[in-house]
């Protein structure tokens, strides 16, 4: 064994495609010193007795107790750091008000990096508690705070990306909380994806810097084209919002006589880096842009039920060949869980499907063939979101990193409910997607390193 390798006795949870969960019962994972599996064996296969025999007692060996089951760590692709703050607060306002009265005036707040600290370190404990082992960060425009928050996420061993906002548009941002000048926003910005890429060279799981317009609405035409530039000059992921609402989409419309997603490709911040939040309002054209450019999809069910006005086709776009993983879009989504966003993105799918207006007769109402599983939302949550950041991550496969959450169905404050040991492991999973807390989730290791 090198130095630093483990190896992992237990049975494991995986998405091989978007609707296939593939369960590994009693394999043997052996992570090598990077961090990365190296080999997954089977209790067929010639050498796995005599692998336990020499290396079961010793400290880099890790049984998994009985009720104990591996799940990859999930992948958030949308997360407003600042606003934890207000998580849980005014949802019942729209979107603009809530903005200006709640949102906008809490990130500004981040220009004192005291507040600064202790919002983003508990907002990485948290998400780590809950399972996720890669963030996508929303941070605020200034440029201290945003890079705190990816030192944080380096030293609490969360794979982190993390994007500097822009907003610089004089009518759409409030005088006490923009850019105050274009040329300021862009070399901020530039500086701050330079320091991220340094400090990423000393952080054992990863931290990138993240080329982040809010949205068009929030940036002057100059500021989106300077950040695509950058994007470009450092190879950098790019975030941002996309048809968001019916507001958003019109608004996009009316200013460039286009659709927001062509609008955001002329910039270019489209491309196989570019991972875009909640695209409820998108066309087929621009289904199929996305597509063509590998832009993917952040879906946020949660949020959406408050803000987006619509339902994402999720099952549709992702038959269209489109990236999609999940956010939980903190706080317009007021969970920090991406366990209740797979519900909820399985409860919304099911509503499209359905129809909501019962005054419409039912051959009538709702969308068809709409619905997705919960298998389906293990994949969002997970390889979707591996795939969505062109990262091996998300899937217990050779070569991937070795992120993941050790579950524990038998917590006295959480166990689910599984009274018979011969229970089919296909059920077991679902009680795990449907049931656990952070009470189950007994530890979480990034790139081979224990986090929780």
């Amino acid at each position: 064994m090198q130095t630093n390798s483990k190896i992992f006795l237990g049975t494991a949870f995986t998405a091989t495609s978007i609707s296939e969960v593939s369960i590994l019962k009693d394999h043997l994972f052996l992570i090598n010193e990077d961090g990365v599996i190296d080999q997954i064996l089977s209790p067929e296969e010639e050498v796995y007795p005599s692998i336990i025999q020499e290396n079961e007692g010793k400290d880099h060996f890790f049984r998994l107790a009985p009720g104990q089951y591996i799940l990859p760590g999930f992948i958030d692709l949308h997360i407003h750091a600042p606003q934890w703050a207000q998580s849980g607060t005014a949802l019942d306002l729209p979107l603009n008000e809530w903005l200006h009265n709640y949102t906008f005036p809490l990130e500004a707040k981040y220009e004192d990096i005291d507040f600064a600290k202790e919002v983003y370190e508990d907002l990485v404990t948290t998400l780590l508690n809950n399972g996720t082992t890669t963030g996508l960060y929303f941070a605020t425009i200034h440029k201290e705070a945003s890079y705190l928050l990816a030192e944080i996420c380096a030293q609490k061993g969360q794979r982190g990306l993390v994007g500097k906002i822009v907003a610089d548009d004089v009518e759409q941002n409030p005088d006490y909380y923009r850019d105050h000048t274009t040329e300021q926003a862009l070399h901020d910005t530039e500086e701050f994806i330079t320091r991220v890429q340094e400090l990423a060279k000393t952080t054992k799981q990863g931290v990138y810097p993240v080329v982040t317009p809010r949205f068009i609405p929030s940036c002057t035409d100059e500021a989106l084209e300077g950040l695509g530039r950058l994007a470009a000059k450092y190879d950098t992921h790019i975030q941002s919002h996309c048809s968001e609402s019916d507001w958003e989409h019109n608004y996009v419309k009316e200013r460039f006589q286009k659709n927001d997603t062509f609008a955001l490709n002329d910039f270019g911040l489209l491309g196989s880096k570019s991972v875009m939040a909640h695209c409820n309002h998108l066309e087929d054209e621009d289904v199929r842009l996305f597509a063509q450019t590998k832009t993917a999809i952040a879906h946020c069910p949660l949020s959406n039920a408050y803000f987006a006005n619509g339902v994402l086709p999720t099952k549709r776009f992702l038959e269209q060949g489109v990236d999609i993983g999940l956010g939980t879009d903190i706080s317009a989504g007021a969970s920090p869980s991406l366990y209740d966003n797979a519900k909820q993105a399985v409860v919304s799918s099911r509503m499209l499907e359905d129809g909501v207006d019962i005054s419409i007769s039912q051959d009538k109402r709702g969308v068809k063939e709409s619905r997705i599983t919960i298998n389906e939302a293990f994949y969002l949550a997970t390889a979707g979101g591996g795939e969505s950041l062109q990262l091996p991550i998300g899937r217990l496969e050779n070569n991937y990193a070795w992120d993941i959450q050790v579950i524990d169905t038998n917590v006295v404050n959480n166990k689910l409910p599984v009274f018979n040991q011969e229970e089919a492991l296909e059920d077991i999973f679902q009680k795990i997607m449907y049931l656990v807390k952070p009470a189950n989730i007994k530890q979480v290791w990034v790139q081979g390193e224990q986090v929780k």
